[in-house]
């Protein structure tokens, strides 16, 4: 596949998850909205081209098996940790342990640190406070939530999305 037949897929694979959530979050169908929503789709991919976003694979996720796989687990623990934190809430003793903890993130890559840094945070009860030379400081509410951080998980899943 030619560079040039790569770049245009690239723009399309952007260009149509682009107009589809325009689409979708806008609601309104009249004719000049739906032309000044394809325009700022398609100013968005030009801006892009201009970065060279589409000449390089740094930021490029492979959305197949191994993207959908992690997807389905972390909804699994966001689910997880969200009942854990109701009953911790609903609880009358509140048997909560907030502690602060450094995590060592597996992954070298930045992408992969902010990834796994976003996880943590959108798993309820966790917090990442910071991310610095492949460590992530997180905030816990127990101690259970701690130690489950530090036994790697999340951090071996997310190492394994690149598949490098």
């Amino acid at each position: 596949m030619s560079t040039t037949s790569k770049t245009i897929t690239r723009m399309l694979v952007l260009l149509v998850p682009l107009i589809a959530a325009w689409l979708l979050w806008s609601g309104i169908y009249k004719p000049l909205l739906l032309a000044l929503g394809l325009f700022s789709c398609l100013l968005t991919i030009y801006i892009k081209h201009r970065m060279d976003y589409f000449a390089t694979d740094v930021f490029a996720l492979r959305f197949g098996g191994r993207l959908l796989r992690y997807w389905l687990w972390l909804a699994k623990e966001v689910v997880k940790s969200s009942l854990d934190v109701a009953r911790i809430v609903l609880s009358p003793s509140l048997p909560i342990s907030p502690q602060v903890v450094r995590i060592k993130a597996s992954c070298e890559h930045p992408v992969d640190q902010a990834i796994l840094a976003n996880s943590i945070t959108l798993t309820p009860g966790t917090l990442a406070l910071d991310v610095h030379d492949g460590e992530i400081i997180v905030h816990a509410l127990t101690q259970a939530g701690a130690d489950e951080l530090k036994q790697g998980e999340m951090d071996r899943r997310v190492a394994t999305l690149r598949g490098v």
